[in-house]
């Protein structure tokens, strides 16, 4: 019998390879555009070279300091893994999918990609091993503001979106798909996800009956 912590990491790694393929999907597609934490990433990629996946962890790792640093502890090993393994997949599936060439592949990779990005964070996010340092900062800032959720992240994306745009990053009507549809297909997932692990875990502990001893 599997124990629960290996199940639950297991969601965990493989729900940011998931989120890793959707982000290069969508990365692939970005002449719609594409979301505001990856426009900034690329605008970085774009100024001043290494790779996109590199610019997410450097990232990452500034917001994960600047919380530490302010609520003086530590962060969770959960949210240290998710901002170095989500750059190593993204820029893994970066190397690996081809370049779509037509507007229309390039669409067919947009709109698959949000749909893989959407579950790639059902999963991880159900596995319950912490949230990633972009979402650790915006709870940071609801919880010293008593600002609303909704108000502090549109807030901070809006932020990044115009940093990345000046950047060079690549803005279009893909990122504006991302800020409204995004949530909606996470919403779908969540719950599916959170059904696959429960169903996982249950029949991991269940007894076993006298034909399997």
């Amino acid at each position: 019998m599997m124990h629960e912590r290996v199940i639950r990491w297991s969601f965990f790694f493989v729900g940011l390879a998931i989120l890793g393929l959707g982000i290069a999907m969508t990365i692939k597609g970005k002449e719609f555009g594409i979301g505001p934490w990856d426009v900034f990433h690329y605008g970085l990629y774009n100024q001043f070279g290494l790779t996109i996946g590199t610019w997410s962890i450097i990232t990452g790792f500034v917001i994960l300091g600047f919380t530490s640093v302010y609520t003086k502890s530590l962060p969770q090993i959960g949210a240290f893994l998710n901002m170095l393994m989500l750059g190593v997949f993204i820029d893994l599936f970066l190397f690996i999918l081809p370049d779509p060439v037509s507007l229309v592949a390039q669409g067919a990779f947009y709109i698959v990609g949000l749909v893989i990005l959407g579950y790639g964070i059902g999963v991880y996010v159900a596995s319950g091993l912490g949230a990633g340092p972009r979402d650790g900062i915006m709870l940071l800032i609801v919880e010293k503001t008593g600002w609303r959720i909704e108000w502090v992240r549109n807030g901070i994306e809006v932020i990044v979106l115009l940093v990345g745009w000046a950047l060079g990053g690549p803005v279009g009507v893909g990122s504006v798909i991302i800020a409204f549809m995004l949530g909606k297909v996470i919403g779908i997932a969540l719950p599916q996800c959170k059904w696959l692990l429960a169903t996982i875990l249950s029949y991991d502990n269940r007894k076993p009956t006298a034909n399997e001893l």
